[in-house]
C-alpha cells in the first residue's frame, strides 16, 4: 500500500467509526455534524480523585523513566571531560537573522494587541491567533538557523510551506473528533456563519504543524533534551504485522468507542489517530515514527512530543486572555488549571506531537527526519 492509499483508508474509519458509535448509542447524529458546533450535548461527569490519581500514575510511569534517563545521562556527561561537545547548548554557528529579531517584535505586538482591549484596536483582536503563531514560527526558525546554519524555513521551503495547507485539514479532523466529546469549545461561535467559522478557523489552524515541527527541528540542536535516548530501552516486536492488526484494532475499537462513551474514551481522541497510522504503515511495511524504538531509540518519540508540548504551553497562554479564545470541558479531571487548560489535560501535548510527525511524514515524505538527522550529527550528538 503507497502513501495515498494509507491515507485514505485512515480517513474512513476517522470519520465513520465515531458516528457508528453514536448510532449505536442510540442518539441523534444531527448534532454532531451541526456546522458552526452549537449545541451542548455531551454530558461530562465530575471531577473524581481516584481518575485524577491513576491517571497522573499512568502519565509517570510512562514519562518519568525517559525523563530520567535525560537527567542521569546529562549528569554523567557533565562529570566527564571526555565529551565537552554534548555539553556545548550554547553554542551559535550563524548571526540571529534580522528576520528572527523581525518575528520577535511582530509577535510582541501581537501578544498586546491580543491582552489588551483598546478600542481602536477591536477590529482585529478577535484575529490574534494566526499573527502570534506565524511570529512563533519565525522565532523557532530564526534559532535554529543561528544554532546550526539551516532551518526548515529557508532551506525546505516547498516541504514548509507544504505543511501550512496540511495542518489546517489536519486540525480540522480532530474538531471532527471533538464533536463527540467536547472536550473544548469556542466561545462566540454561535455568532458566526459557516462560511465565517470555516475561514476564520481555518487560518490559525495552518499553523499547527509548521509550529509543533519548527520546535521539534530548534530542540534538535540541543543535545542536553536527547541525552541517552539514542541508547534507551528497546521495545523489540517479534511479528510487526501481528503488532500492527492489534493496533488497528485497538484504534477502530477507540474510535468506535468514543461515540458512544465520550466520557470514558476521550483520551483516544488524541491516540487513536496515532495508532491508525502507524499501524496501516505497519502492514503496508513502512516505516512508522515508532519503528526506532525497536533499537532502542528514543529521540524520534521524545522530541516531537516535546516540541508538542512546548506548543502547547504557548497555545493555552495566549488563548487565556485573548477576546477569541477556547475554553474546556474534560470529564474527571477538569481541576487545578493552567491557564484554561486543566493540568493533566498537558499530557494529551504528548501524543499529538507524534501524530504531527507521522502526519508530516505520511503526506509529505521525510524530507524533515532526514534533516533532523543531518542537524543532531552536526551538533555532537554520540
Amino acid at each position: 500500500m503507497n502513501r495515498a492509499g494509507i491515507i485514505c483508508v485512515s480517513l474512513a474509519p476517522v470519520l465513520g467509526l465515531p458516528l457508528l458509535g453514536v448510532l449505536g448509542a442510540g442518539e441523534p447524529l444531527g448534532r454532531y455534524l451541526e456546522f458552526p458546533p452549537r449545541t451542548t450535548y455531551v454530558q461530562h461527569e465530575p471531577f473524581s480523585w481516584p481518575v485524577f490519581i491513576a491517571l497522573t500514575l499512568l502519565i509517570a510511569l510512562v514519562v518519568g523513566p525517559v525523563l530520567l534517563r535525560v537527567v542521569k545521562e546529562n549528569l554523567r556527561r557533565s562529570s566527564s571531560l571526555t565529551q565537552p561537545s554534548a555539553l556545548n547548548t550554547q553554542h551559535f554557528r550563524s548571526p540571529f537573522p534580522w528576520w528572527g529579531w523581525l518575528g520577535i517584535g511582530w509577535t510582541v505586538v501581537w501578544w498586546v494587541v491580543a491582552w489588551t482591549r483598546f478600542s481602536e484596536l477591536a477590529a482585529v483582536q478577535e484575529h490574534t491567533f494566526a499573527p502570534l503563531w506565524l511570529g512563533y514560527i519565525m522565532i523557532v526558525n530564526a534559532f535554529t538557523f543561528a544554532r546550526t546554519g539551516r532551518c526548515m524555513m529557508l532551506h525546505c521551503p516547498r516541504y514548509f510551506l507544504s505543511l501550512f495547507p496540511l495542518s489546517a485539514a489536519f486540525w480540522w479532523l480532530f474538531e471532527y473528533l471533538n464533536r463527540f466529546v467536547q472536550n473544548w469549545y469556542y466561545v462566540g461561535v454561535v455568532e458566526l456563519s459557516a462560511l465565517e467559522y470555516l475561514a476564520q478557523a481555518t487560518i490559525p489552524f495552518s499553523t499547527v504543524l509548521p509550529a509543533v515541527l519548527g520546535t521539534a527541528e530548534l530542540l534538535t540542536s540541543y543535545p542536553a533534551v536527547n541525552a541517552g535516548l539514542n541508547r534507551f530501552r528497546p521495545i523489540p516486536l517479534p511479528s510487526v504485522k501481528l503488532a500492527s492488526w492489534s493496533l488497528l484494532i485497538v484504534s477502530c475499537l477507540g474510535l468506535l468507542g468514543i461515540g458512544r462513551w465520550p466520557n470514558y474514551l476521550f483520551p483516544l481522541v488524541w491516540v487513536g489517530p496515532l495508532l491508525l497510522i502507524v499501524s496501516l504503515q505497519g502492514l503496508a511495511g513502512r516505516p512508522t515514527v515508532l519503528s526506532p524504538l525497536a533499537q532502542g531509540d528514543w529521540r524520534g518519540v521524545w522530541m516531537p512530543a516535546l516540541a508538542a508540548l512546548i506548543c502547547g504551553f504557548f497555545w493555552e497562554l495566549w488563548n487565556w486572555r485573548s477576546l477569541a479564545h477556547w475554553e474546556y470541558a474534560i470529564p474527571f479531571v477538569h481541576r487545578f488549571q493552567l491557564f484554561e487548560m486543566p493540568l493533566l489535560g498537558y499530557a494529551g501535548y504528548l501524543p499529538f506531537g507524534l501524530e504531527c510527525v507521522a502526519i508530516a511524514d505520511l503526506c509529505l515524505g521525510r524530507q524533515v527526519s532526514a534533516k533532523r538527522d543531518h542537524t543532531v550529527m552536526n551538533n555532537g550528538h554520540p
